[in-house]
């Protein structure tokens, strides 16, 4: 399978919710031309980003919508439940905890960390807040496989390298500073100033 690009990914995740959407209202079948009005696209988008992992839907027919969804699930590696480390318990910390649409997904935040001597030793639904010092302690005797980094930039690139130590291959981050790792470890950065600047320029271009 040829490398398939990050936005296409991302549209991918878009096509599912719409899917997970037209269940909900009983809806069998759709066409291209519906995902792709959802999603901002065009039809012939919407059947470039599904061909990269097969054949799907039948010309003049659309797309069974149940069949098309659970195959989108295998796609993402939604089959089974990730742990995850959340690291920073501030309030984008405490935001990010009480999502539960990562638990819908299959992502169970089971290790939280902090600096703060405040904030250690709280319990958030049944989880102690560790001392990141006890980084190494914790997910060494519980691994997980994704890390959430919420902390301040100067503070973002040790504790990186120290989940790069512990095996961890997959980061979400959202400190303000792009992360130095190596090739191998999935890194995806959420930098909320770069998308209000997109906004901005959005506004500014109308």
């Amino acid at each position: 399978m040829p490398k398939v690009a990050e936005s296409t990914v991302r549209r991918l995740s878009l096509y599912l919710r719409f899917l997970e959407e037209f269940e909900e209202q009983g809806t069998a079948t759709v066409s291209s031309e519906a995902l792709a009005s959802r999603g901002g696209t065009t039809s012939a988008q919407v059947r470039k980003d599904l061909s990269f992992f097969g054949s799907f839907g039948k010309r003049g027919l659309g797309y069974q919508v149940a069949e098309l969804a659970s195959r989108l699930r295998q796609i993402l590696g939604l089959g089974g439940r990730y742990s995850v480390a959340l690291i920073g318990a501030g309030k984008i910390g405490t935001a990010l905890f009480e999502h539960h649409g990562f638990r819908d997904r299959g992502f169970d935040i089971v290790a939280i960390f902090d600096r703060d001597p405040a904030k250690i030793g709280s319990v958030w639904s049944g989880i102690a807040v560790s001392d990141v010092a006890e980084l190494e302690r914790v997910l060494t005797a519980n691994p997980v496989d994704i890390a959430i980094l919420v902390t301040p930039a100067d503070a973002a690139q040790e504790i990186a390298d120290r989940l790069v130590r512990l095996g961890i291959k997959a980061i979400l981050n959202f400190a303000p500073v792009q992360l130095n790792v190596p090739h191998e470890i999935a890194v995806r950065t959420v930098n909320l100033v770069l998308e209000l600047e997109a906004l901005s320029y959005a506004l500014t271009n109308r």
